[in-house]
């Protein structure tokens, strides 16, 4: 296997901390360092199938953004299906899937000046199939920067639990980098977190300010979620979700909260409401709202549906009720996607500002 191409891998302290953010961030910064940079996620779990092959969300991504001339299969080599462990556990492969990473590693480092790797949720994730994050840093002969989220404690007890599992396989951390930080606090957290590391013999990177917009699904991310059949034909589905309102009083006290970037939800034969909506929806107003999600499986009547037609935002049918659907988008789990583009422009930025790249390549 290349054991000469500088590597990094990006694990986590949990699930969404931030792995995939800080990669996309990262890979532009360290474009200016390194011209040509590969791309891989060894074990994914959140996968689209293309062409025949099952593709980790994240590859497809970081394909689509920065077109870096890797093999899309080999940028994910393994998927995780539903029935992954349980055929692992009753006649374990190891060494097989251990040879599709390092071979996968081989072909996406190929001609590469710097290959990231990302990791898929803490150090332990994974070891169920002997495939932890910490196993495969090792097995890729990758240092490691952990990312977590804000605070002080938390943060530095959960990188403590991970360090002991990466120490164990021998693997380095290079350093930590923590996420998702109110603004107004980040002097008081990086102070307090570069103290309480240092004293575990880890060194802080950086420190990532909270962005509200990051958080913000878009409509078409939620019509995906709720399975929602798309009612009528607007200019685009991705607009971004700013605030949720479910639309269980009278139309004239529901119209306040027609406003910029806002989701209704409300039954769909809560006719009095849709119809001061699509009044107040003007198209070519950048104040309009960002979508209507008709709820509970009912179509309003032929009137006002070829009134919702008209309309220059999404109009969504879920089956579930309004109660469902406003838990549902409330408890979505918000992933940047290649046509994002302010999302992604604004992590470049952010990760340009706030981590400390040169700090990354000295310890490589």
């Amino acid at each position: 296997m290349n054991t000469t191409t500088p590597r990094v891998f990006i694990a986590a302290t949990r699930q969404n901390d931030g792995k995939t953010t800080t990669s996309l961030g990262l890979i532009a910064a360290l474009q200016k360092h390194f011209p040509r940079i590969g791309y891989i996620k060894p074990v994914g779990q959140r996968f689209v199938e293309i062409e025949e092959q099952k593709i980790d969300e994240d590859s497809v991504l970081m394909d689509s953004v920065y077109q870096l001339n890797c093999p899309l299969v080999d940028m994910s080599p393994i998927a995780v299906e539903p029935a992954f462990t349980r055929k692992y556990l009753q006649s374990a492969n190891n060494e097989a899937l251990v040879k599709k990473i390092q071979n996968s590693f081989d072909r996406v480092s190929w001609e590469k000046d710097f290959v990231l790797c990302e990791g898929s949720g803490h150090a332990g994730v994974g070891s169920v199939f002997d495939l932890s994050n910490a196993q495969v840093a090792k097995t890729l002969g990758c240092k490691v920067i952990i990312v977590s989220q804000g605070g002080i404690g938390k943060p530095i007890d959960e990188v403590c639990l991970n360090q002991a599992l990466f120490e164990k396989e021998g693997v380095e951390i290079i350093g930590v980098i923590i996420n998702k930080v109110h603004v107004e606090k980040i002097p008081e957290i990086t102070r307090f977190v570069r103290s309480g590391l240092k004293r575990k013999g880890l060194d802080l990177l950086g420190v990532l300010p909270h962005e509200q917009l990051l958080s913000n699904p878009t409509v078409d991310l939620i019509r995906e979620e709720l399975r929602a059949e798309l009612l009528n034909q607007p200019p685009t589905l991705d607009t971004l979700v700013e605030d949720v309102v479910v639309g269980a009083m009278g139309a004239q006290n529901a119209m306040q909260f027609f406003k910029r970037g806002t989701l209704l939800i409300t039954p769909g034969d809560r006719e009095d409401i849709l119809l001061a909506a699509g009044a107040t929806t003007a198209p070519n107003s950048d104040e309009k709202m960002a979508g209507i999600v008709l709820t509970g499986g009912l179509r309003p009547s032929d009137s006002v549906l070829k009134a919702l037609q008209t309309l220059p935002i999404p109009v969504l049918l879920a089956k579930a009720d309004s109660y469902q659907v406003a838990s549902k988008v409330h408890n979505l789990t918000v992933k940047t996607r290649p046509t994002d583009a302010k999302k992604i422009a604004l992590i470049r930025d952010i990760v340009a500002r706030h981590i400390n790249v040169k700090k990354i390549i000295d310890a490589l």
